[in-house]
């Protein structure tokens, strides 16, 4: 009888050990595992790092590898190299539009807004002076060294020429958008976040940034008029006033941007490896009282729930962060 009962007992926690590993990773809280690669933004490069030690708080088995990029960059390497990615961020949704889907990816998510800025530090020349009423007149000075991105690799040099392009109408020069853009050529780098070195060190005095990087870097900045910082809603007529061509996804190819509300946008790639995982760090991203909220608290605001036009083919976790198009 005692033997018996040993060998029942051996078989049901076989049954239980079974049962256990026959179900997927990650049915209850704490048990998601695994290596986890997201290729982000270089603007969402401290969220990022924020988002992902309090995911991994609540899954200490997770492993968390990220690459930072100019968005476009970034979408390439999704596109034509053989870089692992689960997870895509981008600071400008259209990227995910534009380049990946529908071969690469099949839907895409809104989920934060930003703004431009003029970015300095208080050794920039004319620091004390620079205001809302000079700030393209102290910018034009030859003494004065200024920087963006490279609109080709980075959606935040797109926007640097949505903003001068705007600064020419609002304040009624035609000449001036060029003034701007024709500047200090040699300033322009792959994405803005390789911008702040130069200009913590001095080499450059002011930088087209996004107001969230500067706020995380604790550096002043020049917050401009909502018609030319692409960060109200209410002003997308005005925005598409402006236009810029940028390059395709394939040699010899371009696209015409047109000037928007900023909107920042994820989805999950084709080629990701651990959907699952990917989706619930998107889930844990997207949520008000978790990733959202560490957002707000580094400067971009949410824009969650908006609506979708891949509303169906969004993973079941994520809908609710959505809404039908039209709704």
């Amino acid at each position: 009888m005692k033997k018996l009962l040993i060998v029942i007992t051996g078989l049901f926690f076989l049954f239980l050990t079974s049962c256990r590993y026959g179900q997927p990773e990650g049915n209850g809280a704490g048990e998601l595992s695994g290596t986890l690669h997201i290729i982000h933004a270089g603007s969402l490069t401290y969220p990022v790092q924020r988002i992902s030690e309090a995911f991994k708080a609540e899954y200490p088995n997770v492993r968390i590898l990220t690459e930072a990029w100019g968005s476009k960059a970034g979408a390439r390497r999704i596109m034509e190299l053989d870089t692992p990615c689960d997870l895509y961020l981008s600071a400008d949704y259209m990227v995910i539009e534009h380049m990946l889907i529908p071969d690469n990816a099949s839907w895409n998510m809104k989920f934060a807004a930003n703004e431009m800025a003029i970015v300095y530090t208080e050794k920039s020349r004319y620091a004390g002076e620079i205001s809302l009423d000079n700030w393209f007149e102290i910018l034009l000075r030859p003494e004065v060294q200024i920087g963006r991105s490279d609109p080709d690799q980075d959606p935040c040099g797109v926007r640097a020429v949505f903003t001068s392009k705007l600064a020419g109408i609002f304040y009624e020069d035609d000449a001036l958008p060029g003034k701007l853009l024709e500047k200090d050529l040699r300033n322009i780098r792959p994405k803005e976040t390789d911008l702040i070195a130069l200009l913590e060190s001095g080499q450059i005095d002011y930088i087209f940034l996004y107001r969230s990087v500067a706020q995380q870097h604790k550096l002043p900045y020049l917050r401009l008029p909502a018609e030319l910082s692409l960060g109200d809603p209410e002003l997308e007529e005005w925005y598409a006033q402006v236009s810029t061509q940028t390059l395709g996804t394939s040699p010899g190819t371009t696209i015409t941007e047109i000037g928007q509300p900023m909107i920042y946008g994820l989805t999950i790639p084709h080629k990701a490896q651990n959907i699952e995982l990917a989706e619930a760090f998107a889930a844990f991203l997207l949520d008000n009282e978790k990733g959202l909220k560490i957002l707000e608290e580094l400067g971009q605001p949410g824009v969650v729930p908006a609506p979708n036009a891949y509303f169906d083919k969004l993973p079941e976790k994520l809908k609710r962060f959505a809404l039908p198009e039209g709704e």
